[in-house]
């Protein structure tokens, strides 16, 4: 399997359990963002993964999400919170749940992770992909806030991932179809769908 946006990285509704077997590179030390819009009707982020594929030493991890700095096209501010955990020392998708981290549909964003340095390098998938984008900033132990500059940017995915909670759209409609009812019984004029 690949990494493919909306299954194994990038904003999913199930977060996923196989390995990616994309390419991999060391990711220890240095903070990656990957960008990504937010899915119809999501309403928070409620778990944050990324996939390790190496065994190395035990350090902590930290995941965000970001929102999205129009200017330079890279992450600006985090986004209602930073979350760490430890990693350990086996490969497979680190992950922190529990997360409750608002994000808007169409709205930009980047899903970020910073790993602590480890002795033996630690490697993340990645693999190119025209058209996508992860910025990285290197010496970064913890996710930057604000990111400020990127060190590099590339077109290319990488195995990140965050879970959306999405809101029932036959609810949302069902309120909105209520709401129109009440309004044409209290008699007021206007154009109805």
């Amino acid at each position: 399997m690949a990494l493919v946006k909306g299954t194994n990285c990038g904003f999913v509704t199930e977060a996923p359990a196989s390995d990616p077997e994309g390419s991999n590179s060391s990711c220890d030390n240095i903070s990656y963002g990957l960008k990504d819009t937010g899915p119809e009707n999501a309403s928070r982020v409620t778990e944050i993964g990324w996939f390790c594929d190496n065994e190395s030493e035990a350090a902590d991890f930290e995941v965000a999400i970001y929102d999205h700095n129009s200017g330079d096209n890279n992450p600006e501010d985090i986004v209602g919170s930073k979350s760490s955990d430890a990693k350990g020392t086996d490969s497979g998708w680190k992950k922190i749940s529990g997360l409750n981290i608002p994000i808007t549909p169409g709205e930009t964003y980047w899903i970020a992770f910073s790993l602590a340095n480890t002795s033996t390098a630690t490697n993340k998938n990645y693999s190119s992909e025209a058209g996508e984008k992860f910025d990285l900033k290197g010496a970064t132990p913890e996710l930057p806030d604000p990111w400020g500059v990127s060190d590099a940017t590339y077109e290319e995915l990488i195995g990140i991932y965050a879970v959306v909670e999405q809101e029932d759209s036959s609810e949302t409609n069902s309120a909105s179809c209520l709401r129109k009812q009440s309004i044409q019984a209290n008699g007021e004029v206007g154009l109805f769908a």
